[in-house]
């Protein structure tokens, strides 16, 4: 008897999550916070997606975040991921047909498994009984969606029609149509017939399949996304796309271009215990409550509330005499608001954004491939900083030409590269960078080497970086 091949998760890690602000903002999205456990959902996603059946998973990501998905997929303990880097996000489709033509260059009849890196299950063995159904149906020649059972009538989520039940394809359903958000007495009546389903955002189809599809439906998306393949280049541990022609196909989502074209749809119904976590309302829902309907993150105190979510991220957070509402605070800023107002934050987002607030999509915490680094003052002609970079981890050879530096070691081992000079520094000691040496840190120890900088100089930004040379291949 033949082995059933193995399936080919296909993780797109694309969102920037902005109605989780001021948590998740672009800079460092959803995915890449532990928002439901330890693990981060990106994290809890692979870890869904591996073990016995499956084959080494390929991520699809934006080239500002390859590093972060790297490193945690290394501390996953996903050592062989195919990251698959997207010159700029052109939607669902585009990001599909990459990675289905790179699967396909070696293995056409391949089943994809194609996931979100931010949503959330938590019924797995629930999952794999429906994506086994599903992987049934795609070697039938089938492209399967998962149409999770309503539980409310959620306004939120498109949903799906489901139809009559395939032969000889057990779950697994045709697909009537497809129905865009609905408004709430819709959604009342969907939940009531039973027929409709929620669009969860995951197909199950083989590489060759999905990619004929495109070639039937969304001919330009097809050729740009092939081309686009057949040009990449490897960078490090990434698959870099070919810039020039991946920005030729139209920006258009999977279920526009092919999905609601085929006539290949097929729906498997299921209750998994999924969420997108697109909401801190959806959050609150998917989270741990008290018998009061609290969910409590960090360190909250709660008097008199009912039915919050409170998270903190650092700074103690009181809250009294409160219902149905969110509070979320993190070093930098503080969001409340009652709880169905949760699809406005992007909202918010958006005019913080339009004003020129940096703090719209970006962290005061700012992570690179060696670590991050943390504004701590900022003054007139000066700044002050907290660098943390990992064991092994080496900044680029670099110059400025605004300002200069002192650095003072707090915690580990510090190589200091200044001009000729090379320069091993422990806690309590220091280093100064004139303005315009060319420098490099490294940290050659086994712990996570701290340090505080000082820039002094007419200009701090941070594009006032000449590299040199860079590990990284930043330059």
């Amino acid at each position: 008897m033949t082995a059933t091949p193995d399936i080919v998760p296909v993780i797109l890690s694309g969102g920037s999550g902005s109605r989780l602000w001021p948590l998740s903002r672009e800079a460092f999205p959803k995915q890449f916070w532990p928002l439901l456990s330890k693990a981060t959902l990106i994290q809890e996603t692979a870890a869904r997606a591996s073990g016995p059946g499956f084959a080494a998973p390929v991520v699809v990501v934006g080239e500002q975040h390859r590093f972060l998905v790297a490193e945690q997929l290394r501390e996953a303990g996903v050592r062989d991921a195919r990251i698959l880097l997207e010159p700029e996000g052109r939607n669902s489709a585009p990001a599909i047909a990459a990675a289905a033509a790179l699967v396909a260059e070696t293995a056409p009849d391949a089943v994809l498994w194609i996931l979100a890196a931010d949503h959330a299950v938590n019924d797995l063995p629930a999952l794999h009984e429906a994506l086994a159904q599903a992987a049934a149906a795609a070697r039938a020649g089938r492209i399967v969606t998962f149409g999770m059972r309503p539980d409310t009538p959620e306004t939120g989520f498109g949903y799906i029609e489901a139809g009559s039940p395939l032969p000889g394809l057990p779950g697994v359903q045709e697909v009537a149509r497809f129905v865009e958000k609905p408004d709430a007495a819709t959604a009342e009546a969907f939940l009531a017939g039973g027929r409709h389903l929620w669009n969860s955002g995951m197909f199950v189809a083989a590489a060759g399949v999905m990619l004929d599809e495109l070639d039937a439906h969304a001919p330009a998306v097809s050729a740009a996304a092939r081309a686009a393949t057949r040009g990449a280049t490897r960078d490090l541990d990434f698959i870099r796309l070919d810039a020039a022609a991946f920005r030729r196909a139209p920006s258009i989502s999977v279920d526009y271009a092919v999905m609601e074209r085929t006539g290949r749809a097929a729906v498997v119904p299921a209750s998994i215990g999924w969420s997108d976590v697109g909401s801190w309302d959806a959050l609150w829902k998917a989270a741990e409550q008290d018998d009061r309907g609290n969910a409590a993150i960090g360190p909250v105190e709660l008097l008199d509330a009912e039915g919050c979510y409170v998270r903190s991220e650092g700074m103690l957070t009181a809250v009294v005499g409160l219902k149905d509402a969110v509070v979320v605070v993190t070093d930098d800023a503080v969001l409340a608001m009652p709880r169905d107002r949760a699809q406005d934050v992007k909202k918010m987002v958006e005019r913080l954004r339009a004003k020129g607030h940096k703090l719209a999509t970006e962290h005061r915490r700012m992570y690179r491939p060696w670590g991050h680094y943390e504004g701590l003052i900022m003054g007139d002609r000066f700044q002050v900083k907290q660098i943390v970079v990992r064991p092994g981890g080496k900044l680029s050879l670099q110059k400025h030409h605004h300002r200069a530096e002192h650095w003072v070691v707090v915690k580990g081992t510090a190589r200091v590269q200044r001009d000729e000079e090379s320069i091993l520094l422990a806690e309590n000691q220091s280093v100064y960078l004139p303005l315009g040496c060319v420098h490099r840190l490294e940290n050659p120890g086994m712990i996570p080497l701290a340090l505080i900088e000082v820039q002094v100089g007419s200009y701090l930004g941070e594009d006032d970086i000449v590299r040199i040379e860079d590990t990284y291949g930043r330059n």
